[in-house]
């Protein structure tokens, strides 16, 4: 009995490692030729050459050569090659699969050439000139733009130690944009002629499992430009608010130079499964482009655009017949795609979802399928 079970265990771990390293799967539907065109994103571009879109890194040819090698275009070119019996996705330079393939074998793209007067040949790489605003972004921008520049989560410690502000100009306690407010540098925190965003504490976020406190939700208030400060006490002149500005309410550090709307999907390889804390716009549950928070951070080695699977946490019921309380099973849900990390929490896009997501569900490293 005892190797027959050892016999099911080894073929359950082989099978295990065959699907680990089975090759990336590209759709029959897959196009040999596409032309990026405005308003494409990789996740898109990714779902129709790929079963598994966050598989893209095994397919994407990266050439070395050309600065930010996996940024894409409107008007490039991709061609779907089959080199070494692989799979291989790169943007058509011109010469096709074979000028691929010449990539690949070199170790990176094909250089440019320069002669020099004693007849010398410098190589060196080519350089793209287009800005990267203006490259194919990983998934809608439209639908977490303000999630990327204005709200934030910080510890209970960075906002206990942000400066506040005290006060408006005339004694005014409620302020607007063009106004100024005078704010309290108490622990010197302040740069002249510096820009700062205007923050009040929000949700705190507490993992479920743990009951640790993960961070608070800093709800973007407006932003502005310091334009005097003199000891512990500096001027503010707000240029931007979403609601009133309140004495109290805290700066912190403009971020918005810092985060990129460019990376590409991902697996997230060797971080734990985790729990949606929190669906933002909702109180009840989230859809297709819904943004949620996730408890797991950069401490837990999230990068932006690794894919979660989504799952339905299964209920808890009563056994009727033994009278024992039971926990179904989780069921697939959808996938969501990191844009945005924190320490202990990042931020994520719900892209495709199966059913109503819920706070507390489940977030898993994506298998085949989901």
């Amino acid at each position: 009995m005892k190797k027959r079970l050892l016999g099911i265990v080894s073929a359950c771990l082989l099978a295990g490692v065959a699907l680990a390293e089975a090759p990336v799967a590209t759709k029959d539907s897959a196009p040999e030729r596409y032309t990026v065109v405005p308003g494409d994103t990789l996740w898109g571009i990714s779902g129709r050459y790929l079963k598994d879109p966050w598989r893209w890194p095994e397919i994407w040819e990266a050439n070395k050569q050309v600065y930010n090698p996996h940024l894409i275009y409107p008007g490039d070119v991709l061609l779907l090659c089959r080199i070494q019996g692989k799979a291989v996705l790169a943007v058509d330079q011109g010469g096709g699969c074979a000028e691929i393939a010449a990539r690949i074998a070199s170790g990176g793209g094909l250089p440019t050439q320069t002669q020099l007067p004693d007849g010398t040949v410098k190589l060196h790489p080519k350089m793209r000139e287009e800005a990267l605003s203006v490259a194919v972004p990983a998934i809608p921008l439209k639908d977490i733009q303000r999630y990327l520049n204005d709200s934030r989560v910080v510890s209970n410690e960075e906002l206990e130690r942000a400066p506040y502000v005290i006060s408006g100009k005339e004694d005014h306690v409620i302020l607007g944009a063009d106004d100024d407010a005078y704010v309290r540098n108490k622990n010197q925190l302040l740069v002249p002629e510096a820009s700062y965003g205007v923050y009040r504490g929000g949700m705190r976020y507490t993992d479920p499992d743990t009951g640790e406190v993960l961070g608070y939700e800093a709800e973007d208030i407006g932003a502005g430009e310091l334009i005097a400060l003199e000891s512990e006490v500096g001027t503010l002149h707000l240029k931007r608010t979403t609601q009133n500005v309140r004495v109290g309410d805290k700066l912190l550090t403009n971020e918005s130079g810092r985060i990129s709307s460019v990376f590409h999907p991902s697996n997230p390889d060797g971080v734990k499964p985790g729990r949606i804390l929190r669906v933002f716009g909702s109180i009840a549950s989230a859809a297709q482009y819904s943004v949620i928070v996730v408890n797991r951070g950069e401490v837990d080695g999230v990068k932006p655009g690794h894919t979660f699977a989504l799952y339905r946490r299964g209920q808890v019921i009563k056994d009727t017949v033994s009278q024992e309380s039971v926990a179904l099973p989780s069921e697939r849900a959808g996938l969501a795609m990191v844009f945005r990390t924190f320490s202990r929490v990042s931020y994520a896009l719900i892209l495709r979802s199966r059913v109503a997501i819920k706070v507390g569900d489940e977030i898993r490293p994506p298998i085949s399928g989901d």
